[in-house]
């Protein structure tokens, strides 16, 4: 049976369970993990991404920021990548229109984990991972700095934590959403959840969504398909298991491979329009991500709780692309070269996790001990068809008339495995909470990890591995009052890199140290919460474009060099939660310097400063049901170092500091039907939302709107 009817399987039978199982069930009977929401904006929730342990966001001695499924449904926001585009403290590349970048405090995001299991994407997440529907989370966790003493091998950017939605009710709750929006989108989503027999032991939930619409670049259209499910059981009183599966396919025809040119013939800069596109409309990018789990939690006799965790991770993409590369006539519009390729692959991930935790007594205190194991392995495989032809890499026609009517190209039946990777890693890590004093906390953990990689990749061997790489976690919290508290931690870096240098050899892996310190308050009952966090993280052998392409790649693979002693310092800012019973707000700013051991920038593509505030009021009296919210990011200037191919001299790619500004409304009917509107962009902002690869640039998505009606049960 395939995962799509599985799933629709498995949502038929919770709407055929209903009729008899909505009435309230004995809680007694059934053993759920609750989330308090504290306020709409935050949970006092705990979470495991940074330390294992359990602790919540003030536990946690590291910046913290939870995107609540509140925010994201005011925001209008439905991927990820629009999570990271809206979050304190992190930035979005986009390099196309299937992969984007994440970055945190001048370095790229590498570590991910769903249900804190981390899990591998794919370089820039060309298999669509960056563009993961969040219709399937309950919330995103977003852990910043380094997360070694889980995550094993990653870098000290941050880490993020995808929460599944849980079948956790215990009564019928259902809701469906229709939307419409620019570029003629259309949107349906359904979210229906209930118990599975007349006790509640036995509980299932089913998320389906279907997506379809164009963009602001022509030609471009697309539809996406999302279904998840899963059946939770309480096995007696003292355990549960999860079981479930999702899967999200994106289809989208006539998509950017790479981004615009960004010079003319006669070395000037080209200012091409927003919706400029350099694709074909046979291009395609089809990609299909699939995720099988299970998770089981047994509470002990003793009361220390035994969980085990299995993910299967599969991505894949089948394409047909156009790359449009070189210099432009500026009368004409003609003198692009092309590419063609073709290409079909899938990524294919394990991952087995064990944790025990549990509270033991010394010295006459209660102090929390976790243990845990994960062994993940990973294969990758990439089949390119070669073009041929008469149609192969003609020269590209006027961009100023360009209808996407290019010729394609015929390509190899037969495709040669230009990648062929396994990737290993086994980690075992020890926790430790010392409650010191009833003020004094303390927090000290070790990883001991092995990281293999072998296989081969577009033409170079990789044949890698680190055996008994140790990482300490340390870190300290003292509550100044019972709503004020310092930390601080200290952690070290070890990240293989998949980088190449012009010759084709591998980067070494980076290494390096981190240290953070702040504070962290609430206030009005844990309702809003504040943090303010200074860090310094120093890196060696970290990864830098040289400019150059790497000899013999093709496509074209930009080539990197290392860099040493990289040292990131700054600070970090953050209000997140409920002023008032009718006031939600979500302020975040940050900033940082980056250089080497030479005193040069580094990642010169990612802000140093950012600004990001949003926040929705609700009124009362004759004005009740209405809810109004309106925000807006702000972020420095960027820029990357690039060679004139005309002068051949060093030339910048930048893009001027910039503010988007985004609005919100919302009228609730009844308890049942609400209508909501979004603006983002509002001012028509015209912006690069990359300047860093291939040196070609990207426009960031012009002012657009979303009209959504909604019906909750």
């Amino acid at each position: 049976m395939s995962l799509k009817r599985l799933l629709l399987a498995g949502g038929a039978s919770v709407c055929l369970a209903l009729p008899g199982y909505t009435q309230s069930q004995d809680e007694e009977a059934t053993k759920l993990d609750t989330v308090v929401v504290v306020g709409q904006y935050t949970v006092d929730q705990q979470i495991d991404t940074a330390t294992g342990l359990g602790l919540t966001v003030r536990e946690t001695p590291q910046s913290v920021t939870v995107v609540t499924q509140q925010r994201m449904t005011d925001q209008n926001l439905e991927t990820i990548a629009d999570v990271v585009r809206n979050t304190a403290g992190v930035s979005i590349v986009e390099v196309d229109d299937v992969r984007n970048v994440f970055n945190a405090r001048g370095f790229e995001i590498t570590n991910y984990q769903i249900d804190g299991v981390p899990l591998s994407w794919s370089l820039a997440g060309d298999s669509a991972e960056t563009l993961a529907d969040v219709s399937i989370y309950e919330r995103v966790e977003l852990v910043r700095g380094a997360t070694g003493l889980l995550t094993g091998a990653g870098d000290p950017s941050a880490s993020i934590n995808l929460v599944r939605k849980h079948a956790d009710a215990l009564e019928l709750e259902a809701s469906v959403t229709g939307s419409i929006g620019s570029w003629q989108n259309r949107q349906l989503a359904a979210d229906i959840a209930s118990p599975l027999n007349e006790s509640g032991t036995i509980r299932g939930r089913f998320v389906a969504k279907y997506e379809e619409g164009e963009s602001y670049i022509d030609l471009f259209n697309s539809d996406k398909t999302v279904f998840y499910g899963v059946v939770e059981a309480d096995l007696g009183d003292s355990s549960i298991i999860r079981a479930g599966a999702s899967q999200q396919t994106i289809n989208p025809t006539a998509p950017l491979w790479g981004a615009l040119p960004t010079f003319y013939d006669d070395g000037t800069l080209t200012n091409l329009p927003v919706s400029q596109s350099t694709s074909a409309n046979w291009a395609y990018w089809d990609t299909v991500n699939t995720n099988y789990f299970v998770n089981v939690d047994h509470e002990l006799a003793n009361g220390w709780d035994l969980s085990f965790n299995y993910n299967r991770l599969i991505n894949s993409a089948d394409t047909e692309l156009l790359y449009l590369f070189g210099v432009i006539n500026e009368a004409s519009g003609t003198g692009l070269s092309t590419w063609p390729y073709k290409s079909d692959g899938e990524s294919v991930q394990d991952s087995f996790d064990l944790h025990l935790s549990g509270d033991y007594t010394l010295f006459g205190r209660e102090h929390e001990f976790t243990l845990g194991a994960l062994h993940s392995v990973q294969n990758a495989d990439t089949y390119a068809y070669a073009a041929s032809g008469p149609n192969a890499f003609l020269p590209a026609t006027s961009l100023y008339d360009w209808d996407g009517n290019f010729p394609r190209p015929e390509f190899a039946t037969t495709g040669t495995h230009d990648q062929a990777i396994d990737t290993e890693q086994t980690g075992f890590f020890a926790a430790t909470r010392i409650n010191a004093t009833d003020a004094l906390r303390l927090i000290a953990g070790v990883r001991a990890s092995s990281w293999e990689r072998s296989g081969t990749e577009y033409g170079a061997t990789q044949n890698y591995s680190a055996d008994d790489i140790v990482i300490p976690y340390v870190g300290v919290l003292y509550d100044l009052t019972p709503n004020h508290r310092l930390y601080a931690s200290y952690t070290e870096i070890f990240q293989p890199q998949n980088l190449r240098t012009e010759t084709g050899a591998t980067l070494e892996p980076i290494i390096g140290e981190a240290y953070e310190a702040g504070i962290k308050s609430s206030f009005f009952e844990d309702a809003l919460q504040t943090s303010f966090a200074i860090f310094s993280i120093k890196q060696d052998s970290l990864g830098q474009p040289t400019g150059g392409i790497v000899a013999g790649s093709s496509p074209p693979e930009q080539a990197y060099r290392t860099s040493e002693g990289a040292t990131s310092e700054g600070f970090e800012f953050e209000v997140l939660g409920r002023v008032t019973d009718n006031w939600n707000l979500s302020f975040g700013y940050s900033q940082f310097e980056i250089e080497d051991a030479d005193g040069n920038d580094v990642n010169t593509d990612q802000p140093r400063q950012s600004l990001t505030l949003f926040t929705t009021y609700g009124f009362d009296s004759v004005l009740e049901g209405l809810i109004v919210g309106g925000g807006f990011s702000w972020q420095d200037d960027i820029y990357s170092n690039a060679t004139n191919p005309i002068t051949l001299a060093p030339a910048r790619i930048e893009q001027d500091a910039y503010t988007l500004v985004n609005l919100m409304a919302r009228y609730d009917f009844n308890n049942h039907i609400s209508l909501q509107a979004n603006i983002d962009n509002l001012f028509d902002e015209t912006y690069y939302s990359q300047v860093s690869y291939f040196d070609q640039y990207r426009y960031g998505a012009p002012r657009n709107y979303t009209v959504s009606l909604t019906y909750q049960y």
